[in-house]
């Protein structure tokens, strides 16, 4: 077996950059992020490049939808990383703070109700980027899928967003049709004819926005786009689904607004290792729902973010 010479100490020092051991070696991982997993060709050359420059010529992907150079040497990191700012890539994505964000391909998706490339980049630079120095108790993982399909797995992560357009139902313009076009098309079961008149079940109904437009006579012509918010989600060692808030706000900045709060939330009230989880489940899902609702932790913000918390580190799960 090969003599290791990289000290623990320098070991977690890269770690905090971005830079993950490889077993048994005294070589690194390089992870780049990707902002939301989309890069140019430009981009994907330089990593190639860099690839084959200071790596041993292996290209990996995450589950975050980060890349990983393979094999890099210690001595190499900060050329590595010299060399993938020239097309503006960095490293990172690892400790207790907002990780890289998570986003479905959103409205060039046939189902797609919101744009997750331009929402996860903005989520990206105002959170991940601006919360970068940000010591929360754990690391905080965040998705945005653009419709209820799910293919991301927002109510897995600490804080998920989900694509929605709610039905407007006209049941002035109702005929009351046999076959009723909406009702053909709803995959949710939630439209159905009562007594001759549509009707949509909200408890049923997932807000796909698949049925607007089927009504043969204009009695469902209108859907209202928003988001729909989920709290709690946890995928490894102790896996927990997150819980919707009541609210589907239809506008975006109140949409990031809730995703601030909830940061704040966790590193104020969440115990050091604890997931968002575990505090939701500490606090109760009701409580920590009406601070996300209220202003009172973004009145706070100062405060929390000058708080000396969570300095010692050191993960529950």
């Amino acid at each position: 077996m090969a003599t290791l010479t990289v000290s623990a100490a320098d070991e977690k020092r890269v770690k905090a950059m971005g830079f993950l051991s490889n077993k048994g070696t005294d070589n690194f991982s390089g992870r780049i992020i990707t902002v939301n997993g989309k890069i140019t060709a430009a981009q994907q050359r330089c990593i190639a490049e860099a690839a084959e420059k200071f790596g041993n010529g292996t290209v990996t992907f995450t589950t975050r939808l980060t890349i990983e150079v393979q094999g890099i040497p210690y001595d190499k990191i900060e050329a590595f990383q010299a060399y993938i700012a020239r097309e503006g890539l960095v490293t990172g994505g690892t400790g207790s703070m907002v990780r890289p964000v998570v986003a479905c391909k959103g409205t060039t998706c046939q189902y797609g109700l919101l744009d997750s490339f331009a929402i996860s980049e903005e989520i990206h630079r105002r959170f991940y980027e601006g919360y970068r120095g940000v010591k929360l108790p754990h690391k905080f993982k965040i998705a945005v899928g653009g419709c209820p399909n799910n293919c991301v797995k927002p109510d897995l992560n600490d804080l998920g967003i989900i694509g929605q357009r709610i039905p407007g139902l006209d049941q002035d313009e109702c005929n009351g049709c046999k076959k009723c076009g909406v009702v053909q098309v709803c995959p949710m079961g939630a439209a159905k004819l009562e007594d001759g008149v549509l009707e949509i079940d909200k408890s049923v109904c997932n807000n796909c926005g698949r049925c607007i437009g089927h009504c043969h006579f204009d009695a469902l012509d209108e859907g209202t786009y928003g988001y729909k918010i989920y709290i709690g989600g946890r995928w490894g060692k102790k896996v927990a689904q997150g819980r919707a808030l009541s609210k589907v706000f239809t506008c975006k900045e109140e949409a990031l607004a809730v995703i601030e709060k909830a940061i704040l939330l966790f590193r104020e009230q969440g115990k050091t290792g604890e997931r968002f989880a575990g505090t939701i489940e500490r606090l109760s899902f009701e409580n920590v729902e009406a601070q996300l609702l209220d202003s009172g932790l973004l009145e706070r913000k100062q405060q929390i973010l000058d708080a000396e918390l969570h300095m010692t580190g050191g993960a529950a799960c």
